[in-house]
């Protein structure tokens, strides 16, 4: 059975540089906390935690005082600053830069509806780190769509303004700018604009997966369960090729999903570290290899 690992899948640069100044710290001082998983894939998010990393929220910040914590990649609202600020924290601050450039055009677009009245409007997923981010951009006054139903929030005779989380899907985003020009063309608002905001790594990875999906027998889709990217990447290599499967972890693997496979390929999201992938197709290689002899 052949296994091969997707050299595109793992970690953005801006998961990179997160993880790489927490393991910086904890070499240093062997303790660090950090606002929410510092990850969404709980298996990279335990190994952290076993050099001592602590994962705390937000109204465990308030309590703090004189120590460092770190700001994942994802981003955070201006509140958390003023909190630290008062607080004596010193912040380490990883958040992405594609991240930190999309809450900036976020606050000047919101600056801007003071004059014009203008809705806006954030393609991404209620609750999520970064939709929190650049929710507190607009003294938390911007509308979250997330599914076709949610276009009903708008008042489509005001001035609207979209801006993508940086994980959705292009094609999604696109989707939603088209009903949303058509039900504004249909009362002659023509006061609208589209931001496409989707990180291109993220967004580059859809037809490189769908190619790689095509090119095996099976695949397996490794990615924490919160990862919105990892929702989305999946269902790439799902609508190209039936034969796949998502996991967070080796001991989730089926030896039925290898019954004749003669290629395997692994893959993941922007959040599911290389060693992770490398030990799924160790597993594989070590209890399945005989399911297609």
């Amino acid at each position: 059975m052949e296994i091969t690992i997707d050299p595109n899948s793992g970690f953005c640069f801006g998961v990179v540089y997160a993880i790489q100044m927490a393991e910086d710290e904890l070499n240093d001082s062997g303790i660090l906390y950090c606002l929410g998983d510092i990850v969404h894939n709980d298996v990279e998010v335990r190994r952290l935690g076993a050099k001592g990393l602590k994962i705390i929220n937000h109204e465990d910040l308030k309590k703090l005082k004189d120590c460092k914590v770190l700001i994942r990649a994802h981003g955070e609202p201006p509140q958390t600053y003023i909190t630290a600020m008062e607080n004596n924290i010193e912040l380490l601050d990883a958040s992405c830069p594609v991240v930190l450039k999309l809450q900036n055009r976020v606050k000047l677009s919101f600056d801007k509806t003071l004059d014009n009245n203008a809705q806006i409007v954030i393609f991404g997923i209620p609750g999520h780190a970064e939709v929190n981010g650049l929710m507190g951009q607009t003294n938390q006054q911007a509308i979250i769509i997330t599914t076709e139903e949610d276009l009903d929030k708008l008042d489509y005779t005001r001035p609207i303004v979209l801006y993508s989380q940086t994980t959705k899907s292009t094609e999604k985003f696109y989707h939603f700018s088209n009903l949303i020009e058509e039900r504004a063309a249909a009362v002659n608002n023509l006061d609208v604009s589209f931001h496409d905001t989707i990180c291109r790594q993220v967004s580059n990875r859809e037809p490189q997966l769908q190619k790689f999906s095509k090119l095996h027998d099976v695949i397996i889709f490794v990615s924490g369960k919160k990862s919105s990217n990892g929702k989305v990447l999946y269902n790439v290599c799902k609508e190209t090729n039936d034969n796949s499967y998502f996991i967070s972890d080796d001991d989730e693997l089926k030896e039925e999903w290898f019954v004749n496979a003669k290629s395997v390929g692994i893959c993941g999201a922007t959040s599911t570290p290389l060693w992770l992938m490398q030990k799924v197709a160790e597993s594989i290689r070590a209890q399945f290899s005989f399911a297609n002899a």
